[in-house]
């Protein structure tokens, strides 16, 4: 519960984000769909520029680094970012979903946007939205342009240098697309996920992404496919960009990550010394370790991909038995989701999570298709409130035991939020549970 002091001080930064989070509900506000099928996806990046072009071009001036890919692409972009930040020089960065609260989107050396300034910057946005509505044929503009623009205000005016831009969805029409000139762009790799928008072949998938890459830029890859590195290469060529794809063979997933991000750093001359410093970079809901002796770690992984990478890590741990916390979204491949997750699990607790607006798979689909693939002597039980859930599970903990919440990002900041509330946060302007 806030406290009425806590409550008046941030009234102004509550009121835009409910300004921004129901911007969706007006009639005639285009938003994306099956990209493939979609009469005219580029009405998403006009849009996008029209906004800016309100309010002043905010895009202009930046050294951007670009960065998408269907898994990894939130760590490499904050590993940069973490590196950058040790060069003294003012480093902007915005990413995407956030965990427990907006502000987590928009960083200026790893310091969080303040709240106040978040909400002058949608009042100084409000009228321009308020024309777009009544002029432009493509409606208002979305939450995630909006929370793009005010990212651009803000970097702008902190003088940033460099900014450093995690694609939100895709890459060709993703609104962050909307720059001209980055001096790096990346892709991590590319698996199947948001297959309701994007297509489901890789093919169409990496054809997508493969849209942020522009002429002049130096594009760096870690996608062993080579049908997929083909595709990359071809339109390197065409654009007029300098390919670099990178070896990582017999690299597990963080480390893949860490090459790419201090590949990206050292080709804009970043100092030696601190591409070998070791990163004290803890994302949160990235695999996070939040307790230990048992283990509890909250992770937002929400596809096939990022499970194998969540496995993958669990496999480093020493622990006696896995005990689980799910729900995913809808629109994602849960049945190969539990299919990689459920066969290493002694307990499983199927919930949802309860955010508004947002579509959880069918529990009693989940719960079923979790009995398909619990190894003998397994459990499987389900409770719709997933804070509920989470109270049963830890219960069940010996401290020889492993804890893991996982499957959605949503999820994950409903856990989260236990134990760093939004309003330290945002007092905070970090995400750090230790504070």
């Amino acid at each position: 519960m806030k406290s009425a002091n806590f409550s008046n001080k941030y009234k102004k930064y509550y009121e835009a984000i409910n300004y921004l989070e129901t911007l969706g509900n007006i009639n005639g506000g285009y938003r994306k769909a099956n990209i493939k099928t979609h009469p005219n996806p580029k009405m998403f990046l006009d849009r996008m520029n029209d906004l800016l072009n309100k309010i002043g071009n905010p895009e202009i001036g930046f050294k951007y680094i670009h960065i998408t890919g269907t898994a990894g692409k939130g760590s490499v972009s904050s590993l940069v970012h973490e590196k950058l930040s040790k060069t003294q020089k003012s480093i902007g960065i915005f990413t995407s979903p956030f965990v427990v609260s907006t502000i987590e989107k928009i960083q200026v050396n790893s310091k969080y946007i303040d709240p106040i300034v978040f909400a002058e910057l949608v009042g100084t946005i409000k009228p321009h939205v308020d024309q777009m509505i009544l002029e432009s044929k493509y409606g208002s503009p979305s939450y995630f342009e909006m929370i793009f623009a005010i990212a651009l205000l803000y970097f702008k005016k902190e003088k940033c240098e460099y900014v450093i831009l995690e694609v939100g969805l895709g890459g060709q029409y993703d609104a962050t697309n909307i720059i001209k000139k980055p001096i790096i762009t990346a892709i991590t790799n590319i698996s199947l996920d948001h297959t309701n928008i994007l297509g489901n072949k890789l093919e169409d998938i990496a054809i997508d992404k493969a849209g942020i890459i522009k002429n002049g830029s130096i594009f760096f890859t870690s996608e062993e496919n080579k049908k997929i590195l083909k595709i990359f290469r071809d339109r390197c060529t065409l654009i007029g960009a300098n390919y670099n794809k990178l070896n990582v063979d017999k690299l597990d997933y963080n480390l893949r990550n860490q090459l790419l991000a201090d590949s990206i750093c050292k080709s804009i001359g970043v100092d030696e010394v601190i591409l070998n410093a070791k990163s004290i970079l803890s994302l949160p809901a990235r695999f996070e370790i939040i307790k230990k002796k048992p283990f509890i770690i909250i992770d937002g992984a929400h596809n096939p991909s990022k499970i194998g990478s969540t496995v993958f890590n669990l496999s480093k741990l020493k622990y006696k038995d896995l005990v689980l916390v799910i729900a995913i979204s809808s629109d994602k491949d849960w049945k190969s989701m539990l299919k990689i997750i459920i066969p290493i699990a002694k307990k499983v607790y199927i919930t949802r999570f309860s955010s508004a607006g947002r579509q959880a798979a069918n529990p009693k689909l989940l719960f079923n298709y979790t009995k398909k693939y619990l190894r003998r002597g397994s459990s499987v039980y389900f409770y719709s409130d997933p804070i509920k859930a989470y109270e049963c599970a830890i219960k069940e903990l010996t401290t020889e035991d492993t804890l893991l919440v996982t499957g959605s990002f949503y999820l994950a900041g409903e856990i989260r939020s236990i134990y760093c509330p939004e309003e330290k946060i945002l007092e905070n302007r970090n995400s750090s549970i230790k504070n």
